[in-house]
């Protein structure tokens, strides 16, 4: 593991923040291949993920996830409430997340 002013890179982050690292990964990795499998279905013309279904992915921390979904794919790029909506969202948790680091 490198080396970080004497500590290990796992040393340095505290054991509760771990935790949602992990979960935020997990969800952004799930909210891409959400999006990969919706772009395919709509191309084979299937039952498809909902709307709804993506957008609570991204509320629930997989923002990041489905916005690259959107460029890699060019999926859901001319829906308004996505071009407009998953950045807003970003947005937001990104301040809640500098809001939240204030208070620590």
């Amino acid at each position: 593991m490198t080396m970080i002013n004497n500590y290990t890179l796992m040393e340095s982050i505290p054991e509760g923040f771990l935790y949602l690292y992990i979960f935020l990964f997990i969800i952004n990795l799930i909210a891409f291949l959400c999006m990969f499998i919706d772009k395919r279905r709509a191309v084979l013309h299937r039952w498809r993920i909902s709307e709804a279904t993506l957008i609570l992915l991204a509320l629930f921390g997989g923002s990041l996830g489905v916005l690259f979904g959107m460029i890699a794919f060019h999926h859901k790029t001319k829906k308004l409430r996505f071009v407009f909506g998953i950045p807003f969202i970003i947005l937001i948790q990104f301040l809640l997340i500098c809001y939240g680091r204030a208070l620590i």
